[in-house]
């Protein structure tokens, strides 16, 4: 390897905004996180929702007992049988027997 190419690690602190800080090495020396693994639902099974100037109130607000459309179509309803009525047979039409013969 190239000396002067590489630029050097320095000991770095990630800190998140739950107050949890990692000691690690890196280019800069202090990184800023929103959310790290030890708030991370994931990994804590706790839900917590992460709000930036109030965008879920503003969500409920707008759309809140709404149902969300998911992309799928609805259930079809089953139709209502309606009783058949019995309708009077057509009378037939009597055939000609003296247009098939020949004169």
């Amino acid at each position: 390897m190239k000396k002067g190419v590489h630029p050097e690690y320095k000991e770095s602190v990630f800190r998140c905004a739950c107050g949890a800080e990692i000691n690690t090495q890196s280019l800069q020396p202090e990184h800023r996180l929103e959310i790290c693994s030890s708030c991370h639902p994931f990994f804590t099974g706790k839900q917590k929702l992460v709000d930036s100037a109030g965008r879920v109130e503003r969500f409920l607000k707008k759309y809140g007992d709404q149902s969300i459309a998911t992309g799928k179509k609805p259930a079809k309803t089953k139709k209502k049988i309606e009783p058949v009525t019995k309708v009077a047979p057509k009378p037939k039409k009597e055939k000609k027997e003296d247009a098939g013969k020949e004169k």
